[in-house]
């Protein structure tokens, strides 16, 4: 039995410290975890405060309590607004319980993370559509630049695949954060 403890203990790649009588449970260092800039504020090198009192670089910088959506805080532009079509042509082949994918990711960027993504299950069209800093994938993305915008109705609701049942519009290139009026046409087959 001692054996196997010390095996136990020998393989555990944690630092954990043994629990003192008495003391008294405290946050976690975050700033380790969620570094801000490179020698900047918000980075373990510079740590300031903000009008929260909360340590710059503690948490990241859009899911901080209070914090307002600005380009300072990694939040970039306003929204853009617009509204997605079926083609009637594909009215019929439509998914049952399909689910809408409005996805932003930098113009030219083929892969990887969108930078932001709207997820609507079950979705009746025409549709009313914003996607903005709020759906940002990656706190420390900015929604800034040139965009590229698409749509995919998505048949299984898994954004990872795609399938033959799924209808897609084509993308709209160089759109600026607080464009409005953008029109998506579902129109393509997958």
């Amino acid at each position: 039995m001692s054996i196997v403890l010390g095996l136990a203990l020998l393989a555990c790649d944690r630092n954990v410290e043994p629990y003192q009588p008495g003391e008294e449970p405290r946050a976690p260092d975050l700033a380790r975890i969620f570094p801000g800039p490179p020698g900047g504020v918000g980075s373990a090198e510079g740590q300031s405060e903000n009008e929260g009192g909360t340590p710059r670089g503690a948490v990241p910088p859009a899911r901080a309590e209070g914090a307002a959506p600005s380009p300072a805080t990694g939040s970039g532009g306003g929204a853009i607004t617009g509204e997605i079509t079926l083609a009637p042509e594909l009215a019929m082949a439509r998914p049952d319980q399909g689910v809408l994918f409005v996805i932003a990711r930098p113009q030219g960027a083929t892969g990887g993370p969108p930078l932001a993504v709207l997820r609507i299950p079950n979705p009746d069209f025409p549709l009313s559509f914003s996607i903005g800093p709020e759906n940002v994938m990656i706190p420390t993305m900015q929604f800034a630049g040139a965009i590229s915008l698409s749509a995919r109705l998505d048949a299984d609701g898994n954004a990872m695949t795609r399938g033959a049942g799924d209808i897609s519009s084509v993308v709209v290139e160089g759109l600026a954060p607080g464009a409005t009026g953008i029109e998506l046409a579902l129109s393509e087959r997958s």
